[in-house]
């Protein structure tokens, strides 16, 4: 049921004003004075503090929509207890007690919110140990590779991403209890501290290898400048520079490319000297290829003659006038020697031939085998001559068969 209205001048179901401008507000069973507003109407004074008790309603609200949106249980009960005492001491006119009563329902819900929090936040300070203990672990796991074939491009990348995960974490992250912060923070940065002044190293030692690879291939560039003079006769030396090159290890990025310029300009300048002089020797030898083409289809009609002494006669010519024509162009070298090697092949084949002809030890060992043979065509005939009289045609077939092989035999030893 709602509170009765009040008695008195300008009075309202939650407030009154008196005769002498105090205003008065009812809070349950009782009414307390909360204070005056001089030069203004009763109208006025009681709309004034009507709006300071809707700023108290407002305030109210506020704090139940922080709870709404997760805000800390210990926030929200030191919010509620500083609300519960403005309330009853409020000079405002307006439902107290029932603002009051809001307030106290209010503060109960926060107790169990803290203790909800409270588990929650627990569980979280778990979590966020257990993720902080993965990003120890994955540096520690780093550290304790062998650093002395580490790649240290992608382990730099690697400890760079853990270290700004350990960063969001701590940023992002509910607080971890003090004692375990330090412990898991001294760990990470005893692991951090082992690559870096591994880094350190090895790149201190690249540097050190840079420089005197640098100063072998400056040296190899002043060597390979000073050939320069000796033209296409300096490539062997130049070779020679460029296995040392290959050998001197790197001597850094930056320098590498501007070095290897260099020596390759070096290099370049002997081979266009050796280009300048095949070219020179292409023109003075090109009379000569055409003699040597001229021969060398008068030495491929060699390939129809068989007689071996005809084919030797002629080679022989050849050979001495191929020999005193003198050098032919350099990419044709090949093109015409491969031509003349074909006739001294086919020459070569005649006496080896005549050879296996007239050798007398393998003349010899024809003879003795032949004998051989006709001793056995000799037997074999009379073994036939006996199975044909006693007319056995198992015999006669065996003794027909081995015959004519033998005699096969012969015939082949005869022809040589």
């Amino acid at each position: 049921m709602a509170p009765h209205k009040l008695e008195g001048v300008n009075s309202t179901q939650w407030g009154r004003v008196d005769e002498s401008g105090a205003v008065y507000v009812r809070f349950g069973d009782a009414e307390r004075l909360v204070g005056e507003y001089p030069d203004a109407s009763p109208e006025e004074a009681l709309a004034y503090f009507e709006r300071k008790f809707a700023d108290l309603e407002g305030q109210v609200s506020l704090l139940e929509q922080r709870a709404k949106g997760g805000a800390p249980a210990g926030d929200l009960a030191k919010s509620a207890a500083k609300l519960a005492e403005a309330i009853e001491h409020a000079n405002a006119v307006g439902d107290l007690a029932s603002l009051a009563t809001r307030v106290d329902a209010f503060r109960g819900q926060v107790a169990t919110l803290t203790e909800e929090q409270s588990e929650a936040h627990k569980a979280a300070v778990e979590a966020a140990v257990a993720e902080r203990e993965s990003i120890v672990a994955a540096a520690e796991s780093l550290a304790d590779r062998d650093l002395s074939k580490i790649n240290w491009k992608q382990a730099g990348a690697e400890i760079d991403e853990l270290f700004q995960r350990w960063q969001r974490h701590q940023t992002e992250g509910p607080r971890l209890p003090k004692s375990t912060g330090e412990e898991l923070w001294k760990r990470f940065r005893a692991a951090r501290t082992t690559l870096d002044t591994a880094r350190k190293s090895f790149y201190a030692s690249q540097d050190s290898a840079h420089r005197d690879a640098r100063s072998a291939k400056q040296a190899l560039i002043a060597k390979a400048e000073a050939l320069a003079p000796q033209g296409a006769a300096g490539i062997g030396a130049y070779r020679a520079l460029l296995d040392a090159w290959k050998a001197a290890g790197r001597a850094g990025r930056k320098d590498d490319d501007r070095l290897w310029e260099q020596f390759k300009a070096a290099g370049d300048a002997l081979y266009e000297a050796k280009s300048a002089q095949v070219a020179q020797e292409n023109t003075e030898y090109a009379g000569n290829l055409e003699q040597k083409l001229a021969l060398l289809t008068e030495a491929e009609e060699i390939l129809r003659i068989t007689d071996r002494r005809q084919a030797r006669e002629l080679l022989q010519g050849v050979q001495r006038r191929w020999d005193a024509i003198g050098r032919v162009p350099r990419e044709q070298v090949r093109v015409v020697e491969d031509r003349l090697r074909k006739v001294e092949a086919h020459v070569r084949k005649l006496d080896d031939e005549h050879w296996s002809r007239t050798d007398p030890t393998k003349q010899e060992r024809s003879e003795g085998f032949a004998g051989q043979l006709e001793e056995s065509i000799a037997k074999l005939e009379g073994e036939l001559a006996e199975a044909k009289a006693g007319g056995d045609a198992k015999r006669i077939a065996e003794a027909e068969s081995a015959l004519a092989t033998q005699q096969a035999w012969l015939a082949a030893v005869r022809r040589g």
